[in-house]
């Protein structure tokens, strides 16, 4: 049996001549973690079209494509392709879940929700003949026995950060711009995985760096503690993603993840309205002193990637400019800005749908650089688009680079700080020399340094975690979630 795995690209993506370092970050996670269900003599193929040129003149018999929202149509034509060519095609992901009457007509197969339960059900149907046509997860949802993910399928060298790693499944939060909800509608929205199994596959992985692709790393206090003790002692450095409410709890758990090797967090602080937050139904943000867990993340050396959303209905123009100053001036050291974007199946879309505005449903625009609804009343779509564009324009700017890393308390700090920001918007050429020529595994080594502790050093790299070489790159070398996750 010949199964093939396929994450498709926008456009952009695939550009000869121009290839964003963002699309080289992570390797497709979730079609390697259902590759693991699989039968061990069938033939497995997997592509991800951002890396890699898709080869489609192939004959397998059952091909897998992961939707998400920005590449649904291209991954409608490619199922379409593989049908015409007698394959047995399954669609899931984020889109198909919230839209599976558009994505029926293009699979035999499609998936909702989470894949744990549903894919090996498919996999048990069709092996006997007998494949239904909608699969969809309940209330079975659990991490516990899930095969370790076929990383071999993954080719390590065409992606800055191959080691990453997804350890939880969800969000306890609802925020209502967020997919989530719709997306483990039916059943458990938030579980993590048995902390030994966790474990085992950190010890799986080459090199130091790690990075957690989970939505809230921090979201369950007691995993998130084991995990971390776990991992103290092996040497690893490793980046992830929690609110701001999880690092304002003093409960050791910051400090746990720091000395396990925590070296950078994302955090969603999304706006600095307390009106935004509260109708976006975000209220692990609302009266939060933002810069005190701020100062409680550079205290431990975390540097912050902060996320912020323009468009919500109490922006007015001078929104962006604001949220840049207030930014430079905590010393957040990169910054994710995101337009407004109303995902089908999410209550912002619900409600923008009901409002009568949403501007068209051509689904490859939506990719928050683009807006696609009408903004609130003190905005018009053209302030916006320009106000999103200039927010990045001066946020990286050579002067507020310098300018925020001069907050730091130490000069390691500051070093780091300008060395990771400035590395990442204003070396873009060197990115894409670096991508086109298949040498990303050659920054690796930076990368790690970068993200060395601000204070102390480091420990070595445990016997399970050697440091990463060039040997071991040509050896092994956002999605978040599995593809019918």
């Amino acid at each position: 049996m010949r199964v093939k795995f396929i994450l498709p690209a926008l456009t952009e993506a695939t550009n000869p001549y121009w290839r964003p370092i963002k699309y080289s970050l992570f390797p497709p996670l979730g079609l390697a973690t259902l590759a693991a269900y699989l039968p061990p003599d069938w033939e497995v193929d997997l592509q991800d079209e951002h890396v890699e040129k898709l080869h489609l003149h192939d004959a397998p018999h059952l091909v897998i494509i992961q939707v998400y929202i920005t590449n649904a149509y291209r991954a409608y034509a490619l199922a379409d392709h593989y049908r015409a060519r007698g394959a047995y095609v399954c669609l899931g992901g984020l889109h198909v879940t919230s839209l599976p009457e558009e994505a029926a007509p293009h699979a035999d197969s499609i998936f909702l929700g989470p894949g744990e339960e549903t894919f090996p059900a498919f996999l048990h149907d069709f092996q006997h003949g007998r494949p239904r046509p909608r699969y969809v997860s309940g209330a079975g949802r659990t991490l516990v026995g899930v095969p370790p993910i076929r990383r071999d399928l993954i080719k390590r060298e065409r992606y800055l950060v191959p080691n990453s790693i997804v350890v939880t499944r969800g969000c306890p939060h609802h925020c209502d711009f967020c997919y989530k909800d719709a997306f483990f509608e039916g059943g458990k929205s938030f579980y993590t995985q048995p902390v030994d199994d966790a474990l085992a596959e950190i010890n799986r992985l080459p090199g130091r760096h790690l990075y957690f692709l989970d939505d809230h790393l921090l979201g369950n206090v007691r995993f998130a503690a084991s995990l971390f003790e776990g991992m103290r002692g092996m040497g690893r450095l490793f980046q992830g993603a929690a609110t701001v409410d999880s690092i304002l709890r003093d409960n050791g758990l910051l400090e746990k993840a720091a000395q396990a090797g925590l070296r950078s967090l994302f955090v969603g602080f999304e706006t600095l309205s307390p009106v935004n937050l509260k109708t976006s139904n975000k209220p692990q943000n609302l009266g939060r002193d933002y810069a005190a867990a701020i100062r409680r993340l550079h205290d431990l050396g975390i540097m912050i990637n902060g996320s912020f959303v323009f468009g919500l209905d109490d922006d007015r123009p001078d929104v962006f400019r604001r949220t840049v100053e207030w930014a430079v001036n905590q010393g957040i050291t990169t910054a994710t800005f995101h337009i407004a974007t109303p995902y089908p199946g999410t209550a912002l879309f619900k409600q923008m749908e009901t409002q009568g505005r949403l501007l068209h449903r051509r689904w490859n625009e939506y990719d928050t650089r683009t807006v696609v609804c009408q903004p609130g009343p003190h905005l018009t779509a053209r302030q916006l688009k320009n106000g999103y564009d200039q927010a990045y324009r001066d946020f990286y700017s050579w002067t507020n680079i310098t300018r925020a890393s001069l907050v730091h308390d130490t000069l390691r700090h500051q070093l780091k700080h300008f060395a990771y920001a400035g590395g990442w918007k204003k070396f873009e050429p060197l990115w894409n020399f670096l991508i086109k020529f298949r040498h990303l595994d050659a920054m690796r080594p930076l990368l790690e340094g970068i993200l060395s502790k601000v204070r102390g050093t480091d420990p070595p790299a445990s016997p399970g975690a050697p440091p990463l070489t060039p040997a071991t790159a040509d050896t092994e070398l956002l999605l978040k979630l599995p593809v019918l996750q």
